[in-house]
């Protein structure tokens, strides 16, 4: 199964749409898994039209999104258990990925998704499988916009970032 996973879209106000690299990288997806700050749901609506997408919430979503997806979940697809979350807490002092660890401490889980920091990560700890697929809008002081994709089969997985340059 091939899966999109994008975070930190951080789009509001009317006009806005996600970047033509990230439409074009998620085609043929099964799959997209956003890790919060949509701040807007009309992202929801965006990603809606390319594939089902389920995600949880950031610390700059409104009740709206919180109160659709919550702020931390686990999933299982294609025979692997993944969590999601944002990564601004628990907080830990240690970085976003030492936040996402703590948020799961205990779980047995084969790969673990934030964003937050909007720096693209990929380290395995433990077994488990830490991805940050950076942001696909909101670059901060990354050369490039970034998003992910997850290939998962019979529960194993391979991820890779995607980069581009250009938002528009």
């Amino acid at each position: 199964m091939k899966v999109g996973v994008v975070s930190d879209t951080h789009m509001a106000g009317t006009g806005k749409k996600l970047p033509k690299a990230l439409i074009e990288g998620l085609a043929g997806v099964e799959l997209i898994l956003h890790l919060g700050d949509w701040v807007d749901m009309e992202v929801y609506n965006e990603l809606s039209a390319l594939a089902p997408v389920d995600g949880i919430a950031g610390n700059n979503d409104g009740q709206d999104i919180v109160k659709r997806f919550g702020e931390r979940k686990i999933i299982t697809v294609a025979g692997a258990r993944i969590g999601m979350v944002h990564g601004h807490r628990p907080y830990t002092g240690r970085g976003t990925d030492s936040n996402a660890l703590r948020a799961f401490a205990g779980e047995s889980l084969d790969c673990i998704l934030f964003g937050h920091s909007h720096q693209p990560l990929m380290r395995s700890e433990n077994g488990v499988l830490l991805f940050n697929p950076g942001s696909p809008t909101d670059k901060r002081r990354e050369k490039l916009y970034s998003f992910g994709l997850l290939d998962i089969e019979g529960g194993k997985m391979a991820a890779r970032h995607i980069f581009y340059e250009s938002k528009g």
